[in-house]
């Protein structure tokens, strides 16, 4: 007969399974003696539904399997079969998930393994039907996956869906763009995950290109803070030899290019399998620039000795150790303290220093260089040895110079808000305070020292807050508890972009670096209650609220970057207090590319912040509409216009990890997030230098066009409201009302001065203004090569305004070009520098992409598809999609351990990656777009990685 799941109740299938035991059993002969009987396996018993429903809970019971002659110590459920669902109680005798919705009929199956006293293991299996429920509408949903231009991968990943083509060896380079952001994996043999170079390795991967004097080439691997991996990074001429190296023990690598010509770049698995991601760009310094640049003395090493066998050694290194069987003896120090060895000639090329990259000692054609690195490498080796704590090079030393904030040059949103014209006024006072409510502070990261205020923290949920308790006084934000490389550390990139420390010689610069953040916790990682957000607000405004206590004084600004609730009049009613109070609350405008309200920032007395791309143009996730007030950089990470080799997200201070295992860093993030503190930094600007400036004033200048740059139809309009934020125009504005004047001489500034245009960019625009009060006057403009021009657009009578820089590539031979185009006033002379390549692909290819269809409320990818690039982008469609919420998840899996997104590999979502969107689906869609870029992590003191992975853990399907 025939069994009509619909009608029946559901039939419980209980599977029994005996394991085999081990050993032999019974009695020996002989003496009366006996042999202790075999220990008998565990018998696993699983039974679950046959069929059920879409939307249901499902039980998973193994609570009837048991031990004959002990007990049962764990249970283990785990997915086999079927789109992944999240399990809950995994590792108890009854685990249960909610059965996602399907457009077909799909098998699950899940296994249970069961362990006893004696260690014994046995397993069993069931296997559910999920049915689509009755009266389920079904549609479509397609659209394109965006890539840059500028974005490649490593043509032989672990990853056996990606075509494969060796660039193994020097005589097999890989062909790449220049500028480029490539995303690759290199392994040694045995480690990493199952897949393609799993067993053989993929030791190096080479990669031709064509570079410019000055250049630097970046490599951040992946999985170094993780798994220990260390991969390094050689420059080669076209001779073949190695003209650049880096071989540090952390997570960036960086060579710097002598002079114009071809070269081989090769990256080199030293140890362990790791993702990574290698970037050519403009010259620009970041931290570990200076580190790996550091002078040393060649063939000598400072090594501290672990208690026990520096008791062993005794005063000096004896035959049985590493450094001596090295070739290194001793030469200062002894037990008890740092010993200073030196390499032996004779010594400095054994493969016992070199490992497997001795072969690389005859590719050096500068003998210098060659003792450098080989000096490095035996430090290396060094530091794997057990008995060894510590090893560093012997360094010389000198005075130190003042310098700048290392990753400054990466900020490319602050030369587009006018932001360096403004700090010759003023960088902020320590007497201005901005309020930061969002997900908390990373306390110690170095480019806070000094920058915050006491702040709090208002979750009132102690499991949700994470730290163990309620509202308190320490608002650290802990990171994501159940997947710490999931912490987005929002908060502190939030307040990073308001007032990271500057000219501190680390990291970046907050746009305000002269004041001072309270940093004030209301959302986890995984959101918050509006409650607890205006609870914060209140503590903010010096209003009473739940902690009992009050700020020393209110702050001047409260910056907002947070979104999702409905209207409240009481929220309302609570923002018109703060704004008649004297504070500035400024919100971010939302990231659904939508016209409908979003709150906070929707209410009146807060200010709306949108948010523009590095083009000027509004960004594709940026709400907008009546109640959008102005824009502010909040970036797009599948551009580089910049051609630094870098996504331009807003860079700002983040880290990876959590607790003990945190490393600071830099993160490039993009959306309206990241926008709105440009704005309150603006306004922390204006108060520092007209403490009486009023919220209503500030809005009134905003009306009156004083604070941004008009973009869009003239006036206000629904995409930019009032315009750009122009940080000098804002500053100079407050001095004005105030009575004051900057005084300061007029300059010629303008919006970028680094230009890419790729292989196949024929024009970027460029803004030239006045930083002053004083006229000015452009006088000519001339370029260093004829294939770049710049022809104005939109000027006034001094030459001020809009311009278009165009580039001819006809006639020109295939390469790599660079120009200069020099514009002077009366005032002063600015250089813009552009590069452009003839004859390079210019084709957009990330490898495999796995598009997840995510249903968040029973927390299961229902749907995936594996898409290839055709004519230069991804195409999807999904069928019979059950009608819906879900969200949309796209990246590679370099490594082939089935999770995408992670370090080093591209991500994408609709509408960002920090902060989804949901996708309603009830109607067929077609045109749901959205970017696909390698997430960059630039490194911190203490090391880098690529970009945390965002919530949920994305786990495709073989």
């Amino acid at each position: 007969m025939t069994i009509n799941p619909r009608t029946l109740p559901a039939l419980l299938l209980p599977l029994l399974l005996i394991a085999c035991g081990g050993g032999g059993g019974g009695s020996g002969g002989g003496g009366g003696s006996s042999t202790p009987a075999a220990n008998q396996s565990p018998q696993a018993i699983a039974s679950a539904p046959t069929t059920v429903t879409a939307d249901t809970p499902v039980e998973l019971d193994g609570s009837d399997s048991r031990d004959p002659d002990g007990s049962i110590t764990t249970w283990s459920w785990e997915q086999v079969t079927g789109p992944i669902v999240s399990l809950s109680g995994e590792d108890t005798p009854t685990a249960s998930f909610i059965a996602p919705p399907v457009g077909d009929s799909t098998v699950f199956s899940f296994t249970l393994t069961v362990t006893d006293n004696d260690g014994a293991t046995a397993s069993a299996s069931v296997t559910i039907s999920v049915e689509p429920a009755a009266g389920t509408a079904r549609f479509s949903l397609s659209g394109t996956l965006l890539a840059s231009p500028n974005q490649t991968v490593d043509s032989d990943v672990n990853n056996p869906d990606t075509p494969y083509r060796s660039n193994d060896s020097l005589a097999e380079r890989q062909a790449i763009d220049n500028p480029v952001t490539l995303g690759g994996y290199v392994n040694q043999p045995g480690t990493g995950a199952e897949g393609r170079s799993f067993a053989n390795g993929d030791v190096d991967d080479y990669f031709g290109v064509d570079l410019l004097a000055g250049q630097v080439v970046s490599l951040l691997v992946a999985d170094s803070s993780e798994t220990g991996a260390d991969a390094d990074l050689y420059l080669y001429n076209s001779a073949g030899e190695i003209v650049d190296f880096s071989v540090d023990t952390q997570s960036l690598e960086q060579v710097s290019v002598p002079e114009d010509g071809r070269y081989a770049v090769n990256v080199f698995a030293y140890n362990d399998a790791t993702n990574y991601i290698l970037s050519i760009g403009n010259p620009g310094d970041i931290s570990a620039t200076e580190s790996r640049r550091t002078d040393f003395i060649p063939g000598e090493a400072i090594v501290s000795y672990r208690e026990a066998a520096d008791r062993r050694l005794g005063p000096d290194l004896d035959s049985e150790d590493l450094a001596w069987r090295m070739g290194m003896r001793q030469r200062a120090g002894g037990a008890g303290r740092p010993r200073l060895l030196a390499m032996e000639p004779a010594a400095t090329s054994t493969t016992l220093s070199l490992g497997s990259a001795a072969s690389r000692a005859a590719q050096f054609a500068d003998p210098e260089a060659k003792m450098r690195w080989q000096t490095l490498m035996a430090i290396k080796r060094l530091m794997q040895d057990p008995e060894v704590a510590a090893a560093s090079p012997n360094y010389r030393l000198r005075p130190l110079l003042i310098t700048n904030d290392p990753a400054l040059s990466y900020q490319w949103h602050y030369p587009l808000i006018q932001l360096p014209g403004a700090w010759d006024i003023s960088t902020g006072s320590a007497n201005v305070t901005v309020a930061v409510v969002d997900t908390g502070i990373l306390r110690h990261h170095p480019d806070f020292d000094g920058q915050l205020l006491q702040g709090y923290d208002f979750i009132r949920d102690p499991v949700r807050a994470g730290d163990g308790n309620g509202i308190d006084l320490e608002p650290d934000d802990p990171g994501n508890r159940a997947e710490p490389a999931n912490s987005s550390y929002h908060g502190s990139h939030v307040a990073g972009t308001v007032a990271a420390a500057g000219n501190n010689h680390t990291g970046v610069a907050g746009a305000a670096f002269g004041v001072r953040v309270m940093p004030l916790r209301a959302l986890a990682d995984d959101g918050g209650t509006s409650y607890d957000v205006l609870q914060a607000v209140r503590y903010a405004a010096g209003l009473d609220n739940d902690s009992g206590t009050l700020p020393t004084r209110p702050a001047d600004v409260i910056n907002l970057s947070i979104g999702g609730e409905g209207f409240s009049s009481i929220a309302q009613n609570l923002y018109r207090q703060v704004r008649a109070n004297g504070t500035v609350v400024v919100a971010a405008a939302g990231n659904e590319a939508s016209t409908a309200p979003s709150y906070p920032a929707a209410y009146d007395a807060v200010i709306s912040v949108g948010a523009v791309d590095p083009r000027k143009q509004l960004a594709p996730y940026s709400n907008r509409g009546p109640l959008i007030d102005l824009t502010a950089p909040g970036g797009d990470s599948s551009l580089d216009v910049g051609g630094d080799g870098y996504p331009d997200g807003v860079l700002s201070t983040g880290a990876t990890g959590r607790g003990s295992s945190l490393d600071y860093g830099y993160t490039f993030i993009s959306g309206t997030s990241m926008a709105a503190p440009h704005v309150s930094a603006v306004i922390a600007l204006m108060k520092s230098v007209n403490p009486n400036l009023s919220p209503d004033a500030i809005a009134q200048l905003l009306r009156e066009g004083r604070l941004t740059d008009d973009l869009g139809a003239p006036g206000r309009d629904d995409s930019f409201g009032y315009g750009l934020i122009n940080a000098y125009r804002a500053v100079t504005a407050a001095l004005e009302v105030g009575g004051g004047s900057d005084g300061g001489q007029s300059q010629l500034s303008t919006s970028a001065s680094n230009f890419s245009f790729g292989s196949s960019v024929q024009e970027l625009d460029v803004t030239l203004r006045a930083s002053g009060d004083q006229d000015l006057q452009i006088l000519e403009s001339s370029s260093s090569d004829t294939w770049l021009s710049m022809e104005p657009q939109d000027i006034d009578g001094r030459g001020l305004g809009r311009y278009t820089l165009r580039v001819d590539r006809t006639g020109l031979d295939t390469g790599v070009y660079t120009a200069t185009l020099t514009i002077r006033s009366t005032a002063n002379t600015l250089q813009l520098r552009a590069q452009m390549a003839v004859g390079s692909s210019g084709d957009t290819d990330l490898g495999t992409l796995y598009l997840l269809l995510y249903h968040r409320a029973s927390s299961a990818v229902v749907d995936q598809a594996a898409l290839q690039v055709v004519e230069g982008s991804y195409r999807y469609r999904f069928e019979a999609v059950s009608e819906g919420e879900y969200e949309l998840y796209a990246g590679t899996d370099a490594d082939n351990d089935l999770v995408i997104c992670d370090p080093g590999e591209a991500c994408g979502a609709w509408l960002t990656v920090e902060q989804p969107a949901t996708v309603i689906l009830d109607r067929d869609l077609e045109g749901v777009d959205f970017p696909v870029d390698f997430l960059v992590y630039l490194p911190g003191t203490q090391a880098a990685d690529s970009a945390p992975r965002q919530q949920p853990v994305l786990q495709r399907t073989p």
